[in-house]
């Protein structure tokens, strides 16, 4: 993490396109890194980050789904405006924390 970046929500999950990982909300980013599991030894090790989000790039962020909930959010990427949905035990809790995350980020 970067100088003066706190760590304010963690949650190991899966996106429906990246597949398993731990989903981070920092006060300056989202981040999804990979982890990789041995069920032998129940051991789990954070992989490559493959998603990194200045808050600034959310555009928009919503919850879904009635069995299967998910939090959601697009963000403007190198290769345009892309859709990310991560299942997330506590959704509104999800959105909320990102929410008031940016809107802190936007103030400062």
């Amino acid at each position: 993490m970067d100088e003066g970046e706190k760590r304010i929500k963690q949650e190991d999950c899966s996106e429906d396109n990246l597949g398993a990982g731990i989903l981070t909300l920092t006060n300056k980013r989202l981040a999804f890194d990979k982890t990789n599991s041995r069920i032998m030894d129940f051991s789990k090790r954070f992989g490559d980050t493959v998603l990194d989000i200045s808050l600034d790039k959310v555009t928009k962020t919503w919850k879904e789904g009635l069995l299967m909930k998910k939090v959601c959010f697009t963000a403007k990427t190198d290769e345009g405006e892309q859709t990310f949905k991560f299942g997330v035990f506590n959704t509104k809790g999800w959105v909320k924390s990102i929410d008031q995350a940016i809107d802190e980020n936007k103030n400062q």
